[in-house]
């Protein structure tokens, strides 16, 4: 069985509050005084909605706007504070009304007998107070006539486009909820900023209820103002960066028209930079007679320096411990220049000696340069130096490698890498000691379409990735790629039911498998690829009993992922893996089957992972059983 288990800390300044899992950390003692003004006024409520036949959960929404209802268990700040939350309920109620399109309704909130509208703030209350809340909903109302004046006409630009109203239940015959009311007029500003009418507006908005035969008739009047342009852009608040730079990756050029998808490129392209602390774009409150629209950004800088530390255990591999120092704004234009060390295995009883020797831990050290907006705002550089020892079942590999090139984002959904890189590594394995010099390029591309990359209930993924490179030793050239997809698809209401689908096919073409760097040949198994089986285990079989890579690779896993609560899921799951011999499979080989179950804890920043996972086919250094832990889906 295999055991994880993560522990990290990174460190930029001084200690302060955080939260895991709901639980605060180096959070000062909070003041036990309860935050009531006065004498404590307490009291019950007694909480009464007519039946209603339409809506069953209506109480449940009701209660769930009254504070009241809500601060039952607390005192309120004495009989004035009592009668004001009261008041306050009147309009919550009948907001809560609106919103479930119940404009005939009638609430009646009775604070020791009395209408608590009637009540001056004065009046003394008996301690406990009796409070009376009854409500009839009334019928449910729905659209006779919908209307909107001087709508957007249709977008030249399918990156245009905007949800139509109709499509939200702004229609005839729909239930007229207020939610739908205020969500058309939004839709409707929003598809004339999207067309570069940067002030549109909705200057009326008239709501008309027939009480007689419950039907609302609704009119939108909106004014686009002028088309704008982007002026110029001014930075305010940078200490290290320097201003232009930051209005450079903006990307918002003087004159060009006016898009809120630029604006929002622009915030997580600034967020990107990993600089700021916070960060906001103003636009200017009115257009210039030039029809250019001034950009403000303010910012504020984090500390330029910064450090971590993490330590992680497995049955399986033994401990691990790793550390790293960043800065992240070397020259003030966001260069970021991050080492990192790492050494694992440590009481790894696959190694001699008990799992204690330094010389079956695996060692790396790497230095990476990073610098933001080359040749446009969307293009990184990036260069780092890698030296590693990896000790693995089926291999140790000590080498040294140097990689340069260019990261391009072409949308929010597709990005683009290009690496020239040059290796030098020696490898002990079951052909025993090699030297391998290679050098080539490492290109990739990333249609992300996923609504949620952490935790996706619908949309898919789509990586390419070449490898082209040349081996100096035995003068071959050769052609790694990989192509992996993954699929979503959400089913019931909010997603309560998720099947996901991930295939992954690789191919090493141009070099025989004797010739070839070992980590250049595919392997499978562990959590990122078949669950249930060791990391690597999964391969060509040797004479000896062990595993040799292969040249072509077939991954694939299914999920049906199950929400129980709002923070509790569960998963089934199957994973296959096969390597085979050959550029192109010929299934020669055993298909090795894995599967189990999961269960998830949602967090802000994605699922927490519990994975237990079987190999139905195991080898002799597969577990019987696979326990995994980690942050996010396992795909």
């Amino acid at each position: 069985m295999t055991a994880v288990c993560v522990f990290a800390l990174a460190i930029a300044g001084p200690a302060s509050a955080f939260e895991l899992f709901g639980i605060k950390i180096f959070e000062p003692k909070a003041d036990e005084t309860e935050d009531v003004i006065g004498e404590p006024q307490r009291y019950s409520v007694d909480f009464v909605v007519s039946p209603v036949a339409e809506a069953d959960d209506i109480e449940d929404t009701l209660k769930g706007a009254s504070t009241l209802w809500q601060d039952r268990e607390k005192a309120a700040s004495g009989a004035a504070g009592l009668l004001a939350k009261a008041r306050g309920d009147y309009r919550r109620i009948l907001a809560a009304l609106y919103a479930q399109g119940r404009y005939g309704g009638s609430i009646s909130i009775l604070v020791d007998g009395r209408e608590a509208a009637d009540l001056p703030p004065d009046t003394e209350l008996p301690d406990p107070a009796a409070v009376r809340v009854a409500i009839d909903p009334g019928p449910l109302f729905h659209f006779g006539r919908t209307s909107i004046v001087n709508r957007a006409p249709p977008p030249i630009d399918p990156d245009d486009e905007v949800e139509a109203p109709e499509h939200e239940g702004f229609s005839p015959g729909q239930v007229a909820r207020s939610g739908v009311i205020l969500q058309a007029e939004n839709l409707s500003v929003e598809a004339w900023r999207q067309q570069g009418h940067a002030k549109a507006k909705a200057i009326e908005r008239r709501v008309e209820a027939a009480h007689d035969t419950n039907l609302i008739d609704a009119t939108l009047e909106l004014d686009p103002g002028r088309r704008a342009a982007y002026g110029p852009v001014t930075v305010q608040g940078t200490q290290r960066m320097e201003p232009d730079f930051v209005a450079y990756m903006t990307d918002l050029p003087l004159g060009q028209e006016y898009d809120p998808d630029d604006i929002k490129r622009a915030n997580t392209r600034l967020a990107k930079l990993d600089v700021f602390r916070a960060q906001r774009i103003e636009e200017a409150e009115a257009i210039g007679e030039d029809g250019l629209l001034p950009i403000s950004v303010i910012v504020q800088e984090r500390l330029p320096r910064r450090f971590g530390v993490g330590a992680s255990y497995s049955t399986l591999d033994g401990a691990g411990f790793e550390a790293y120092w960043m800065h992240r704004n070397l020259f003030g234009r966001a260069e970021r220049l991050r080492f990192d060390a790492r050494v694992a295995g440590i009481g790894n009883d696959a190694g001699e000696g008990g799992g204690f020797d330094p010389g079956d831990f695996t060692y790396r050290l790497a230095a990476t340069f990073t610098k933001p907006g080359v040749y446009t705002p969307d293009t990184d550089f990036i260069a780092s130096l890698i030296g590693v020892r990896e000790v693995l079942d089926p291999y140790t590999r000590t080498a040294i490698t140097a990689q340069a090139g260019f990261n391009h984002m072409f949308s929010e959904h597709l990005s683009a890498s290009l690496f020239a890189y040059g290796e030098h590594a020696r490898f002990d394995d079951d052909f025993g000691e090699r030297t391998f010099n290679m050098a080539g390029f490492l290109g990739g591309l990333i249609l992300d379409r996923r609504d949620n990359a952490a935790n996706a209930t619908e949309g898919y993924y789509i990586e390419v990735l070449a490898d082209p490179f040349y081996e100096f030793e035995y003068g071959n050239a050769a052609l790694r790629a990989t192509v992996e997809g993954r699929v979503y698809y959400g089913f019931l209401e909010d997603d309560l039911l998720v099947a996901a689908a991930r295939l992954k096919l690789g191919s090493l073409v141009g070099s025989p498998v004797d010739e070839t760097a070992p980590d250049k040949l595919f392997f499978a198994g562990g959590g990122g690829s078949v669950r249930g089986y060791a990391y690597r285990s999964i391969g060509i079989p040797s004479p000896d009993g062990g595993v040799a890579g292969g040249r072509s690779l077939i991954e694939g896993s299914a999920e049906l992922r199950a929400r129980v609560t709002d923070s509790i899921g569960v998963v089934a799951f199957a994973d296959a893996g096969y390597v085979d011999s050959d550029s192109f499979p010929e299934f020669s080989e055993d298909l090795k089957i894995g599967v189990g179950a999961g269960l998830r804890y949602i967090t802000g920043l994605g699922p927490i992972r519990l994975d237990l996972a079987m190999p139905l086919d195991p080898g002799p250094d597969d577990p019987d059983v696979a326990f995994y832990v980690g942050i996010g889906q396992a795909f």
